[in-house]
């Protein structure tokens, strides 16, 4: 089982992580353009991409750019109920994101790929690890305890978040994922409190 978790930046010049998920072992990369991410898909033929950006608009909102007093989808109030902290796609540099997100998606989708929203903050406070905002050091263990094999001393928060991105991707194929939101383009998470690691 091959997946690929995307922590996609909303700008081409900033740092995407990218992670390849080879049973339990990561592999992991930077990359910044859309080409180079599809390049490395097509190449890898992942049983799915999971990424860590929003990839869907709230229902009744036409744009991103459209003003309006709709900023919340389903998913979002789901992570508000559960006390998950996230940023609105609405706001500031979230609009960008979203943007990419959407466009990343319906591109890879288009060449056959299945492709999952993932919040990789979210999922660790569910599978009771540190956040990056807490050190990376502190991430990379939780990962570790995961039983995920492959991390080194050098990888950026991008290339850890993107290895629980693809981490929860793993989870949604096995049947140990919940779709919070539209079963369709809803945010996928782990089932909270997973004992059997």
């Amino acid at each position: 089982m091959y997946v690929v978790g995307i922590d996609l930046a909303g700008s081409e010049k900033r740092q995407t992580g990218f992670c390849i998920l080879d049973g339990m072992k990561a592999y992991t990369n930077i990359l910044h353009t859309d080409k180079e991410i599809i390049d490395k898909i097509e190449e890898l033929k992942p049983d799915i991409v999971a990424i860590d950006a929003p990839l869907s608009l709230p229902k009744g909102r036409k744009s991103i750019e459209e003003r309006t007093n709709v900023h919340l989808r389903e998913c979002d109030r789901e992570l508000l109920k559960r006390g998950i902290k996230f940023f609105p796609i609405t706001l500031g540099p979230m609009r960008k994101l979203t943007k990419r997100g959407i466009r990343l998606k319906k591109m890879l989708e288009n060449k056959g790929f299945r492709v999952i929203e993932v919040y990789p903050g979210g999922a660790q406070d569910i599978l009771k690890i540190p956040r990056k905002q807490r050190g990376l050091d502190k991430l990379k263990r939780g990962l570790e305890k995961l039983k995920i094999s492959g991390l080194t001393p050098k990888m950026t928060s991008h290339e850890l978040d993107a290895i629980t991105s693809a981490f929860v991707g793993k989870l949604f194929l096995e049947g140990r994922s919940e779709t919070l939101g539209d079963q369709k383009r809803g945010i996928v998470m782990p089932k909270p409190i997973i004992k059997d690691f």
